[in-house]
């Protein structure tokens, strides 16, 4: 049963009788009734004058008569004006927490043979660099988009495209060459990902080094800074070095070849760990190697067709200021492809192995003008989605001394971060003596659920679209809007049941009676927990995992005020105590829902 649905019909029966009138059920607008005033949902009946032809306060009142004699659902009503507050009855509340507990995935609707199939693109590493944190927002994110769609109904396939080829893996390479004497993973002791960064960030020092010194050649010949900063860069031995390790790659050099394979390997062994320790996972992975070549043939066969123009120079541009937009190269002169040119050839190898429906990309925003272009481009080539694909562009992840550099060796490594979140949950529970009854074992697992808990609570409860600054320190907080606020919550709850369960007592929600005397405040809770349907549906509709974050923070705040003020095992009225035993485990049990949606754990004890 849902309260608000019901409410609905029951007005739509109301106008029919009153007023012989048929309306549309979007009309029928019921919201939450403010604080101020009594009742718990409330009715806007101004657009029913046209119907009943009466005063605001009087159609307010012959409607709220008709619902209070002919629905169980309204105890009491009252009239502000052209605004008809209803109370809900007892019963209507006792039914409602029975029907949530009877749905064990409740608010999640499966999947059917005739769902829409999304396919969601995220992470989109590069194989130059470990991942970092904006790489950990992006998996967050885009897991989080997954699992809303999936419990809308939606067929899901989550996927990620390596960019594993071009000038910036080149430069690693080279750096491994010139620098490495023939270090491994296994001589250094380092995580794959993490060594190949090391020789990505050695490539930038010794480049920088380089122009340096050039540049203070040519100023000393005569040019000024600017000149001789150009002619440094155009002369730079190494950077000319690395554009040639390009040129033998693309034409299949076996030595280059065989080096690239072997760093890749590394990099993949490496970015496997960190997927595994975040929780994230794909069901398809492309690699831009395999894509681009795809995506050069789709671009000469749009030249061919006239959709595409080529410039005296030799490189392929596609012309969009019909589309308000401008000219977008697609191949250069040397007939090397772009970014633009991988997304064209990732797209048709995806559609040739799915029946997408729907393309969502988790990107940047950095990135927005790059998906504006790639839809109008595929839209023109013939895929049916292009033209309705889905760019989720979100904010970058910022830190107190600012933005993060790869190639300067200034980002927040993953790896690192999440043995930091974990290592600080282990301190404060320490601190606090939470894991005082726990075994060494527990205490770690229960340290890696609250710790990853924190870190992805945090990064998903703000606004994805807007830029946000990373404060570990606040995000471990066992207090406040935080992820182990919520965890600890959802452990107490369970303790209150396991101790239900040790007294004999039956939490069975069948048992409830209707007349059960419960409070406002009751009341409140169990309509929170029935909005969680709507806020699933809202998140999807919207892509807004936050949504489904502040829900759950909402949700057991509420409880814990009601834990406070309220006995539950103690309670000497049988059917009271039941209510609230009821009531508790639902809410852990969505609380638990919400919280998976977000790839967070929930701990049975802390």
């Amino acid at each position: 049963m849902n309260i608000l649905q019901e409410l609905q019909k029951a007005t739509l029966a109301a106008l029919a009788s009153l007023y012989g009138a048929e309306v549309e059920a979007q009309q029928v607008s019921l919201q939450k009734t403010k604080r101020e005033f009594q009742g718990h949902l409330t009715l806007v009946v101004f657009p029913f004058l046209r119907l009943s032809r009466k005063k605001p306060e009087e159609t307010a009142a012959e409607i709220g008569e008709f619902l209070k004699q002919n629905t169980e659902l309204v105890a009491e009503y009252n009239v502000v004006k052209g605004f008809l507050n209803l109370t809900i009855a007892p019963s209507a509340w006792v039914g409602l927490l029975q029907d949530v507990a009877r749905q064990a995935d409740y608010g999640c609707r499966k999947a059917t043979e005739q769902s829409p199939l999304v396919m969601i693109e995220y992470s989109s590493p590069n194989t130059n660099k470990p991942l970092h944190l904006g790489h950990v927002r992006n998996n967050l994110l885009g897991w989080a988009i997954a699992q809303i769609a999936a419990a809308n109904g939606n067929k899901v396939v989550k996927t990620n495209i390596v960019n594993d080829r071009g000038i910036h893996i080149c430069k690693s390479m080279l750096a491994w060459q010139k620098f490495g004497h023939g270090e491994t993973p296994e001589t250094s002791g380092k995580k794959g990902d993490h060594l190949i960064g090391d020789y990505y960030v050695a490539f930038d020092k010794h480049y920088r080094a380089e122009l340096k010194q050039l540049t203070e050649r040519y100023v000393g010949e005569g040019l000024d800074e600017e000149e001789a900063r150009q002619k440094a860069e155009q002369n730079s031995p190494l950077m000319k070095e690395a554009r040639e390790m390009l040129v033998k790659w693309e034409q299949g050099d076996t030595e280059v070849r065989n080096l690239w394979h072997t760093m890749n390997e590394w990099v993949y062994a490496g970015f496997d760990e960190t997927y595994k320790a975040l929780g994230v996972s794909f069901d398809k992975i492309y690699y831009e190697s395999d894509t681009y070549l795809q995506g050069k043939s789709l671009v000469e066969k749009g030249l061919g067709e006239g959709l595409f123009f080529r410039k005296d120079d030799g490189s392929v541009w596609a012309d969009l200021t019909a589309d308000g937009l401008d000219e977008k190269l697609l191949l250069r002169a040397d007939g090397t492809s772009v970014y633009m040119t991988q997304d064209i050839g990732t797209a048709k190898l995806r559609y040739e192995d799915y029946p997408i429906d729907k393309m969502i990309y988790v990107v940047g925003n950095e990135q927005n003008y790059h998906f504006q272009v790639l839809s109008i481009l595929l839209d023109k080539l013939g895929f049916k989605w292009g033209k309705d694909l889905v760019h989720f562009s979100y904010g970058m992840v910022e830190l107190p001394n600012g933005k993060m550099k790869s190639r300067e060796g200034t980002v927040v490594d993953a790896d690192d971060l999440i043995a930091t979140m974990i290592a600080e949950a282990r301190k404060t529970a320490d601190e606090s003596g939470k894991f005082s009854d726990m075994d060494e074992a527990e205490k770690q697992e229960v340290a890696r659920i609250v710790g990853l808990g924190a870190l992805k609570y945090f990064l998903l409860k703000v606004d994805a679209r807007k830029n946000m600054l990373f404060n570990p320190e606040e995000s471990i907080d066992f207090n406040g809007n935080t992820g182990p606020f919520i965890q600890y919550t959802y452990a107490r709850i369970r303790s209150i049941l396991r101790k239900a369960a040790e007294q004999g007592i039956d939490t069975a929600a069948e048992g409830l009676q209707a007349d059960v005397a419960i409070s406002t405040k009751e009341e409140d809770i169990v309509q929170h927990i029935s909005d969680f349907a709507t806020v699933v549906e809202d998140a999807g509709r919207n892509y807004n995992p936050s949504a489904v974050a502040n829900y759950c923070y909402e949700l057991v705040k509420e409880y814990n005020q009601f834990y406070h003020d309220f006995q539950i095992l103690r309670e000497s009225d049988e059917q009271k105590r039941l209510f609230r035993l009821v009531m508790s485990e639902q809410v852990a049990k969505v609380v638990k829902l919400g919280m998976q949606l977000l790839g967070i754990e929930m701990p049975e004890r802390m």
